[in-house]
């Protein structure tokens, strides 16, 4: 994008808020002298007297949390929330952010009133542009998520362009879009006002206090030692911005906090001669990598550069002032609010999650790499199932170089790596590689190899990146807290598996996993990938300390191949010399048995995807030699690798939901078919217990449906990747949270909630089966609606074998 040249550029010496900060400190200041004591204990101490803090204060105050201290190590909105672009934009990717922006804009709205305090909040609206086709779809998909949650936006042309904006060139836009309602403020300043109406509420604020560490007894936060004395607390919020790394790893229980500070750069002209109006739009050009907003007459313009530069890579610098990008996350900080007060969130939050993270992701050297390539990423365009390229071959399973080797493609995974697919020898690996699309990805005909291979013979899928703990005890105590932790019964037969939920008080999903009985008093658990801390912390959150329970993250020891497809059994039983048939060995059934040489695998009559087949965990000592065996013995079956994108078709067509992806913490097991993991008369009560017998009382107010794109031509239209809105008989009921081709039945398949929003009120209404089946529905791809058919549980018998295209009859699936 062409600009008009930007005449007299200056360095910015300083924002309104930091100006008014400094001239008026003694009468506007919500902060208690450095000089004044600090109190002896409080129930929460917030650290950072930034945008984030100020605002996590300021919500927890408004929440009736009045016991609360914030700490800065130098002055208010003095880091590097002074230097942000205050540019306030609904247009983000993620549903959750673009509900965290929206939010914040009412907020910012109405906070000069509430606190007298300007915070320089003037409704602008945005622009987007779009040089390319790409761009354009990208934006199109954002415009009908913004719409259907209430966001005003619409796709415009490049002559409304110029008529919005006076200093654009739009020679080589292909189009727009235009968001009307994205303001501008100062970020300084809203802190400021944020901070003062916290101290109104009886936030307690003190400035020039430095924490030192965080005091930590059994994992709970005790207190903070600070430069001027100690505060006993219950809670401890970590808002040090750029610093809170270092913060982290003082604690007496060091917590890894994966943030690093980049440099950010943005020029400011001088007022024109003829000044820009306050309201002129503000434009973000992506492909140009520029962002440019009215700054008192004149511009404010930055961009993010392909090659950022990381700094204080070793440690802590000053204590203000740094040319940083304020850390937009600060959207959350409502949701950090109502999670601290209530003890959940009203929202999944999971894709902003701090437990998504690993200490593995922490070191310096990660962090440096992984956040030269995210800044770029901010104006890249993300297309699908796009990868980090950087903090890769991380953790790897013991057969990484084998597959290598054989053509594997690799996605990450909490660090894991995945393959996606194998290239064939006679494809060319690097188009493949730069393939970016939303449309029919080159990738495709390999998959559907693949998923053939596991429909008609056998494949061989490494899943060792699934997190894996033990759970053991000498007496009962496994097993009781087991029984509380999960929706299922556990108190199966020994050799049994369990699909159970863990359960949170509303009901929702923590974790989703299997459950291996190994004895009496020993239990496996299985749960993917992403849930590692998150699942570790939770188990660990319930289970007594003084007590003989054990619990171990095996995950590393061993390798987790899945054997899928109907010829599996004829390999395995070859390898084992024992019957492996469902007479003798039935489904979900666990034992440890020979394979090959190697002794102790456990084998597992369970696929993740409902095809037939086994999963085997081994030993990573055994790991090579039996991957080895298994691929010597099914030549003649047909055997051959496949990946994880052949696994997602299959089990997205097949309807099982995954965590993550279509599962959350609002989501409760009778929302998406799932009553049959659900126990509750097993006898004792177990976590979200009340919850469910509540919502089986009153009914669900969302169903997991599964749709069958109708009229979509897979090689000419977009396709459909998740996040798309869902409408029946023309009225929006929710979106998609999956897809994948259904190579089965050659048609997408769609997995998504279906919401019943009262025409008249837009309340939430019950969802009855009966309701799923009588609508007519639509997936909106980019602005481009296609009919598709509903389908709930169960759909077995869709795959009863393999069926054309055109013998498919939908209409078995509108209701069964």
């Amino acid at each position: 994008m062409l600009y008009q040249l930007l005449s007299v550029v200056r360095r910015p010496r300083s924002s309104r808020g930091w100006q008014k900060w400094s001239s008026a400190r003694s009468g506007a200041s919500a902060a208690k002298g450095h000089s004044a004591a600090l109190p002896a204990q409080a129930q929460v101490v917030v650290c950072g007297g930034g945008i984030m803090g100020t605002s996590v204060a300021y919500h927890l105050s408004k929440m009736g949390w009045k016991d609360v201290v914030l700490l800065e190590q130098g002055r208010l909105a003095a880091g590097s929330t002074r230097l942000c672009a205050g540019i306030l934009s609904t247009a983000r990717p993620l549903t959750i952010e673009q509900k965290m922006a929206a939010y914040s804009n009412r907020l910012y709205r109405q906070l000069e009133q509430e606190t007298g305090i300007h915070t320089g909040y003037i409704r602008t609206g945005s622009i987007f542009l779009a040089q390319t086709q790409d761009r354009l779809i990208s934006l199109k998909r954002i415009n009908s998520r913004l719409n259907v949650i209430g966001i005003p936006s619409e796709i415009i042309s490049p002559k409304k362009v110029a008529e919005l904006h006076p200093l654009l060139n739009v020679h080589d836009l292909v189009g727009a879009m235009h968001v009307p309602e994205d303001a501008v403020v100062s970020s300084a300043d809203v802190a400021l006002a944020l901070a003062s109406a916290a101290s109104q509420n009886g936030v307690q604020i003190y400035d020039r206090t430095s924490i030192l560490h965080v005091m930590v007894r059994k994992g709970q936060v005790t207190g903070v030692e600070t430069d001027k004395g100690q505060i006993q607390c219950h809670y401890f919020v970590n808002c040090a911005g750029q610093w809170a790394y270092e913060l982290g790893l003082s604690n007496e229980e060091p917590v890894s906090i994966p943030l690093h500070a980049c440099e950010h750069f943005y020029l400011l002209t001088r007022p024109w001669e003829t000044p820009l109006q306050s309201n002129t739009p503000t434009i973000v050009d992506a492909d140009g990598r520029i962002y440019i907003r009215n700054w008192q007459g004149g511009i404010l313009s930055g961009g993010f550069e392909k090659n950022p530069k990381p700094i204080f890579t070793e440690g802590k610098n000053q204590l203000e002032i740094q040319n940083l990008q304020e850390d937009w996350d600060h959207f959350g900080v409502w949701y950090l609010a109502e999670w601290m007060v209530h003890g959940y969130p009203s929202e999944s939050v999971w894709e902003l999650d701090l437990k998504r993270f690993g200490a593995l992701q922490s070191s310096r050297t990660f962090l440096r790499h992984r956040v030269m390539e995210v800044m770029p990423l901010l104006y890249d365009l993300k297309v699908p199932r796009w990868d980090f390229q950087t903090g890769r071959q991380l953790r790897t399973s013991p057969l990484y170089d084998r597959l290598d080797a054989q053509g594997a493609r690799w996605m990450e995974k909490h660090g894991f790596e995945r393959p996606k697919y194998f290239v064939p020898p006679d494809k060319d690996l690097l188009a493949l590689e730069q393939s970016k699309t939303f449309y029919k990805p080159d990738w495709f005909e390999i998959v559907e190899s693949e998923v053939k291979c596991c429909k008609e013979a056998v494949c061989v899928i490494d899943m060792s990146s699934f997190t894996k703990f033990e759970i053991t005890s000498t007496g009962d105590q496994a097993l009781e807290i087991l029984q509380y932790l999960f929706s299922n019964d556990l108190d199966v037969p020994v050799g049994h598996i369990v699909h159970t939920g863990m359960l949170n008080e509303g009901g929702g999903y923590e974790n989703d996993c299997s459950v291996a009985r190994l004895s009496k008093r020993s239990f496996f658990m299985i749960s993917p990938t992403d849930q590692q801390v998150h699942c570790w912390a939770w188990l660990k959150k319930y289970m007594p300390e003084d007590s003989n329970l054990i619990l171990e993250d095996v995950t590393w020891k061993y390798t987790a191949l899945n054997l899928i497809g109907p010829r599996a059994v004829d390999v395995l039983s070859e390898l084992s010399y024992a019957p492996m048939t469902p007479d003798h060995f039935p489904s979900l059934f666990c034992k440890e048995m020979s394979v090959g040489y190697a002794n102790g695998i456990r084998v597992m009559s369970m696929t993740h995807t409902g095809e037939p087949g086994f999963m085997l965990y081994i030993p990573i000592e055994y790991a090579l030699h039996v991957y080895n065996e298994v691929m010597s013995v099914g030549q003649k079956y047909g055997i051959r690798n496949a990946g994880y994108y052949a696994l997602r078709s299959l089990r997205i067509e097949k309807f099982f939901a995954f965590w993550g992806q279509d599962l959350n913490t609002l989501t409760t097991p009778l929302e998406c078919g799932r009553e049959s993991r659900v126990k509750l008369d097993k006898g004792m009560d177990f976590i979200g217990r009340d919850a469910l017998l509540q919502q089986k009382q009153n009914g669900v107010y969302k169903r997991l449906t599964m749709f069958i794109l109708d009229d979509h031509d897979t090689d000419l239209d977009l396709w459909p990747w998740w996040g798309e809105p869902i409408y029946r008989n023309g009225q929006y009921v929710g979106k998609t949270t999956s897809s994948a081709y259904g190579y089965t039945l050659e048609r997408h398949v769609c997995l998504g909630f279906v919401h019943n929003f009262s025409e008249d009120t837009g309340e939430e209404q019950v969802v009855t089966a009966d309701f799923i089946n009588r609508g007519e529905y639509e997936i909106d791809i980019a602005g481009h609606r296609f009919q598709a058919k509903a389908k709930l549980y169960p759909v077995t018998s869709l795959f009863t074998h393999k069926r054309r295209k055109d013998d498919v009859e939908l209409s078995d699936l509108h209701g069964k």
